[in-house]
């Protein structure tokens, strides 16, 4: 049994698979609370759902790629044999986590991606990143530094020459859409990182969607 907030169905707003259809699995509950964040709604409430009436959800929705997000969907412990029965239905998973809780016991399989952030100073939780996680990620994973200043451009560059990945890492603007500050930035430092959008906000606006 998990408790959700919402499911939904749009396209990827962020990271590599950015526009591609995906059905959302918003998980209720945050350990953390950024200063931006921008789906406080999902810190309370929420409707008990089975997670076999979850994984049907999915397949009626008719996409490959499952997103599931929050909150934090890592303090429900029951989000794990929801990943496990998406997985054996052959369904691409994004998992979006904020690097602050342990993703090892998290399905390793080729057909499940993390997305873990690494909290910038303007969102105020820089304590509660979890840095031993990044080593544990796979090359088919990604790291995702949300960007307000120049505070946080440093503190980002300075993350990655400490703790090496060799996946992808995202530069993402916070709030989603003011690019040209952020690219020029990357580009005068020549950093190796890719410089998204949220691509939903670009769409809807504050609407998610679908």
């Amino acid at each position: 049994m998990l408790t959700i907030t919402e499911t939904f169905l749009s396209i990827e707003g962020e990271g590599p698979f950015i526009g591609i259809p995906t059905f959302f699995i918003r998980l209720t509950g945050c350990n953390l609370r950024c200063e931006w964040c921008d789906t406080k709604y999902s810190f309370y409430g929420g409707t008990k759902m089975e997670v076999d009436d979850l994984v049907q959800e999915a397949v009626r929705s008719g996409v490959k790629y499952v997103s599931i997000t929050g909150g934090e969907p890592l303090i429900q412990k029951d989000v794990y044999p929801l990943m496990y029965k998406l997985l054996d239905l052959d369904f691409k998973i994004i998992l979006e986590t904020s690097g602050s809780i342990s993703i090892e016991e998290v399905p390793t399989e080729d057909n499940l991606i993390i997305s873990m952030d690494i909290k910038t100073p303007s969102s105020k939780m820089v304590e509660h990143n979890l840095y031993s996680n990044i080593e544990l990620l796979g090359n088919k994973d990604y790291l995702k530094f949300v960007i307000a200043d120049e505070k946080d451009f440093d503190f980002s560059v300075a993350i990655m020459e400490k703790y090496p990945f060799e996946g992808e890492v995202i530069f993402q603007p916070e709030g989603g859409t003011n690019l040209k500050w952020l690219v020029e930035k990357v580009l005068d430092k020549r950093i190796n990182v890719r410089v998204l959008p949220q691509l939903h906000k670009i769409i809807w606006g504050d609407r998610r969607g679908v």
